[in-house]
């Protein structure tokens, strides 16, 4: 599969991302406050006004093939991967498929103008959002007096379809994020369906819990990993279900594992920032050295604790303490924000002040908030699917352990999604010192301790360019970069065994991305493997795997997954 076909592959489940912590300008603001006109839309429409000759043809192009379309004439048809309109309801029904064709056809001239215009990166990013919100919106596939599948649900429930879908409407919108449920909130439970690796915290702070696993084989290596998940959403992502958690197999590979667990702030913990996190960072890894008796333990950290997790590395080599770092993984992580998608097309001075002076206000930036404008991001992927299964059909959304963490959302300290707002805002890791983090400025340059770099390649949300360019920002000279196929989570959630599933590798060069991609070598399946085998060459020997979990000042406190994982 080339990498063209790996981005326009239909996205599963599994790639259904939870909310990235750089979107945080537009996420104390409404939908509707981000889809009324502002200024890229007068620029679109006086790029199109220079364009009359164009638009005009656009428009003739359109009228005649709605002609055909209307006479039966037309042979439009959707994609093949375009799973919205399988039933054959769609193709046999005359006036279903000429609705259909119309619609096709429509969105087909939307995209031509679209590209027409030539909008700059930014407003482009911005009206894309648009758009794409539109287009899926209006598809007939949506209108449950149309949609095949509604009167068909209608028909064999004898009308209970239609009442159970009110209701999940009703339940829905009352409250946020006010989009469809993609998970009933009680398909899993958490330490029983998912998060079930055992496990002990031995440590707990106003900040974190520190979880230590039990071995899973009679000799380890002797270096740790210690897992730093992000600030939204719970850490289990990476322990997600039995079979699947990328806990449970590094464990298996005779890796020691910790991991954070975060807390979920309230309004009272408004003023943890960037320093607060950085020490939390450092405190759990000295916990970690202390336990396992080692100068040193890797870090692992993935999307906004990747951000955390380079800064405290940058500060630890700042004060002559890099040693502690045996090595530094980022998945999915973007450290650079230059054109990082729609999040960094969001961003403007005058949005991030509002946005910090609203959970200033409040002591906090909800995750629920994050949430809908996530799913807003895929409509079709995150809203739309469900509006027709949960809606129009009235059923109750399938059982999947990764929307059920997605669902899971926590909250962020005010003054973390200021210091994050700002930092993106002017790209400031890019520039040494142009942050600090517990008093030291900042520079990613400095960290020399090998680097083990992750990104997947369909994803929306952390784009694998601009993980590569936050590659090229750190120091190391040892810095392997890979790519994953999937998406924002996917990505991650990859265990061995999947058929569909491959990844490029290759150390990270003085060249843009596609230039590394062109020579980037190839493997099958997924990248846990060649992880563990990165970190098995800088663990040290095996030694006997320990009998109890924690150690002196560090006695078990409760079985995982813990305490903080269960507040709401």
């Amino acid at each position: 599969m080339t990498i063209q076909q790996e981005q326009t592959t239909t996205k599963t489940p599994d790639e259904l991302a939870a909310p990235l912590d750089l979107l945080l300008t537009n996420s104390t603001r409404g939908m509707a406050g981000r889809m009324l006109p502002n200024r890229s839309w007068t620029r679109l429409g006086a790029s199109l006004a220079k364009q009359p000759k164009t638009v005009a043809g656009r428009c003739n192009l359109l009228a005649r093939e709605l002609g055909s379309i209307v006479a039966g004439s037309s042979d439009r048809c959707p994609a093949r991967q375009d799973k919205r309109f399988s039933d054959p309801a769609w193709q046999q029904n005359p006036v279903l498929r000429r609705t259909v064709q119309a619609y096709l056809a429509t969105v087909e001239t939307a995209d031509a103008l679209f590209a027409d215009a030539q909008l700059d990166w930014r407003d482009a990013e911005k009206m894309r959002f648009v758009f794409d919100n539109i287009i899926e919106g209006l598809s007939p596939t949506n209108n449950p007096l149309l949609s095949p599948l509604g009167w068909k649900a209608l028909i064999d429930t004898g009308g209970l379809s239609a009442i159970r879908g009110l209701k999940a409407f009703t339940r829905d919108m009352a409250s946020q994020p006010r989009v469809p449920a993609m998970v009933e909130p009680d398909a899993f439970a958490v330490g029983e369906t998912v998060a079930t690796t055992k496990g002990a915290v031995v440590l707990q702070t106003r900040v974190f819990e520190l979880i230590h696993y039990a071995p899973r084989t009679e000799k380890v290596r002797a270096t740790p990993l210690l897992m730093v998940p992000p600030v939204i959403n719970k850490y289990y992502v990476m322990d997600i279900a039995p079979g699947r958690s990328m806990i449970e197999y590094f464990l298996q590979q005779g890796q020691q594992v910790f991991t954070i667990s975060w807390r979920n702030p309230q309004a009272r913990h408004r003023d943890w920032g960037f320093d607060t996190y950085g020490a939390a960072i450092i405190e759990a890894l000295d916990a970690v050295r202390t336990i396992t008796g080692t100068e040193s333990a890797h870090l692992m950290a993935s999307c906004s604790g990747g951000i955390l997790a380079a800064m405290t590395a940058a500060h630890l080599t700042a004060i002559g303490e890099r040693d502690r770092i045996a090595g530094l993984t980022l998945a999915v992580t973007v450290l650079d924000q230059n054109r990082a998608g729609f999040a960094s097309a969001a961003m403007s001075e005058r949005a991030a002040q509002l946005a910090i002076r609203e959970s200033r206000a409040k002591g906090y930036l909800d995750g629920k908030a994050m949430a809908e404008v996530f799913a807003w991001l895929r409509p079709t992927d995150l809203v739309w699917r469900y509006w027709v299964n949960n809606y129009v059909q009235g059923r109750s959304p399938a059982a999947f352990d990764v929307l059920f963490w997605n669902a899971d959302t926590t909250r962020m300290a005010a003054a973390l999604h200021r210091d994050l707002v700002l930092s993106g805002l002017h790209n400031s890791l890019t520039v040494p010192g142009a942050v600090s983090m517990l008093g030291t400025p900042v520079d990613l340059s400095t960290i020399t301790v090998d680097s083990y770099i992750v990104a997947g390649v369909a994803d929306h949300i952390s784009p694998w360019q601009a993980c590569y360019r936050s590659a090229k920002l750190l120091g190391s000279k040892d810095n392997r970069f890979v790519l994953s196929t999937s998406g924002h989570i996917a990505a991650l959630v990859n265990p061995p065994g999947n058929p569909r599933a491959s990844f490029r590798a290759g150390q990270v060069h003085d060249d843009t991305p596609d230039e590394w991609l062109a020579t980037a070598e190839q493997s099958k399946d997924s990248w846990w493997p060649d992880y563990i085998a990165w970190l098995a060459d800088r663990s040290g020997p095996e030694i006997d795997a320990p009998t109890t979990l924690g150690g002196t000042n560090f006695a078990p406190l409760c079985p995982a997954p813990g305490t903080y994982v269960h507040q709401n």
